[in-house]
C-alpha cells in the first residue's frame, strides 16, 4: 500500500500567494498589494487586481485604526463577521457587529418600509458613528452609509464596499469612491461577497500585525 504526502495548510497558502505574484499581469503599488492578493487568493479571480480601488493612504489609516485598541467594525452580514479572523480580533481587541437578524432592526424596517440592511447601518451609525463599515452583500446598505456620510451623521474611519449582484451594485460603489473625504477600499463593478469584504479586514489585520 503507498501512502500519498498531503501538504499541510500553511504550505498551501504560502505556495498559493506565490503563484499569486507570479501571475499577476500588472503592477501594483506595495501598499495595496497584500489586500489585493488575499482577495485573489480567496477567489482565484484575477480580475481584483484591476477592479480594486483605495483611497489616498488608506492602508495606512486603516492600520493605525486597528491597532487602536478601540476599533469597531459593523458589518451588513453574519457571513462577514465569521469570516474575519478571530485570532487577529482578540489581538487588537477589535469588536465585530452585525445588526442586521436584530429584532429592532426588523421592526424598523418593516415601519419605514425599507430594507433590513437599511435599518442596520442606521442602527450602527447611532452606537458606532466612527467605525469600520463593511458591506459585502447589500447595495442598500451601501447607499444608506453614502446618504448618512453626506448629512454628517456618520464618519467612518474606512467603508469596505464590496456588494455582490446586478441591481444597483455598481452604483453604489460609484457612490462611495465619490466621496473625498472618506477612507474606502471598493471593488468596481458587480462582483464582491461577503468572503472578499472578511478578506480585505484580515489582509489589514495581518499587515498590521508586521
Amino acid at each position: 500500500m503507498t501512502h500519498k504526502t498531503y501538504t499541510l495548510p500553511h504550505e498551501i497558502e504560502k505556495r498559493s500567494f506565490e503563484i499569486i505574484e507570479e501571475e499577476l499581469q500588472i503592477q501594483l503599488d506595495e501598499k495595496i498589494k497584500p489586500v489585493v492578493k488575499r482577495v485573489i487568493h480567496t477567489t482565484a479571480d484575477f480580475s481584483y487586481a484591476e477592479n480594486m480601488v483605495f483611497s489616498e493612504n488608506v492602508i495606512d489609516r486603516a492600520i493605525e485604526v486597528i491597532k487602536s485598541g478601540a476599533c469597531t467594525i459593523v458589518t451588513d452580514t453574519n457571513m462577514v463577521k465569521a469570516g474575519i479572523n478571530k485570532s487577529a480580533i482578540k489581538e487588537f481587541g477589535v469588536t465585530v457587529h452585525c445588526f442586521v437578524s436584530d429584532e429592532d432592526v426588523a421592526a424598523d424596517a418593516l415601519k419605514n418600509s425599507t430594507t433590513r440592511a437599511v435599518a442596520a447601518v442606521n442602527k450602527g451609525t447611532k452606537e458606532f458613528r466612527n467605525g469600520i463599515f463593511v458591506v459585502g452583500n447589500a447595495p442598500t446598505a451601501l447607499i444608506r452609509i453614502y446618504d448618512l456620510i453626506k448629512s454628517g451623521e456618520l464618519n467612518p474611519a474606512l467603508v469596505v464596499g464590496v456588494p455582490v449582484g446586478f441591481v444597483n451594485v455598481t452604483e453604489s460603489k460609484e457612490m462611495i469612491t465619490s466621496l473625498n473625504n472618506t477612507p474606502y477600499i471598493v471593488a468596481n463593478g458587480r462582483k464582491g461577497g461577503s468572503n472578499v469584504a472578511a478578506a480585505i479586514i484580515n489582509a489589514i489585520m495581518y499587515m498590521a500585525r508586521n
